[in-house]
């Protein structure tokens, strides 16, 4: 019999990812594995950095290697609030926090690896043709190189209709 130990949640920034955070440590729960969320900050994420226009550039600043640097960190502690308050709202200090930096599946799969997951737990926004092709789609490439089982929780983006 396959016992799962360890149950990796990937997060990102989705509004639906308390959803995904919550399906993943019930059922982690129920298998009575130990639980690791995961978020990893995108390599580029210094260009949402206050410091930077992306009109303007950079600005008065000379060095460039400082601001993406400061704008990393900053990145990393968003991050890391984001997944306390998960943990804070799934009431379990045991849980693990893990932020990474770099390519979302390659992350995923490393994370993985390297905390010995017996499972990955991760959303998909069921984006297909035109969106795929230009955002990807990071599940599809999780599932493709993965080793382990992934629970792909289906989420939908709600749409905003005009009054």
């Amino acid at each position: 019999m396959f016992v799962m130990k360890k149950i990796l949640i990937a997060l990102d920034f989705d509004p639906s990812s308390l959803k995904i955070a919550k399906a993943g440590y019930l059922l982690a729960k129920a298998l009575k594995a130990q639980v690791i969320l995961l978020h990893v900050t995108s390599e580029g994420s210094y260009y949402s950095s206050l410091n930077y226009s992306p009109i303007v550039g950079f600005g008065i600043f000379s060095n460039e290697n400082i601001i993406e640097k400061d704008a990393e960190i900053e990145s990393k502690n968003l991050a890391q609030n984001f997944l306390d308050s998960c943990k804070d709202k799934l009431a379990d200090e045991t849980i693990q926090t893990v932020v990474e930096n770099g390519d979302f599946a390659e992350n995923i799969l490393a994370v993985a690896s390297g905390y010995h997951a017996d499972m990955i737990v991760m959303g998909t926004h069921g984006r297909s043709g035109f969106k795929k092709i230009l955002l990807g789609n990071v599940a599809e490439k999780v599932l493709h190189h993965s080793s382990i089982p992934l629970y792909i929780v289906p989420v939908q983006q709600e749409k905003l209709s005009v009054a």
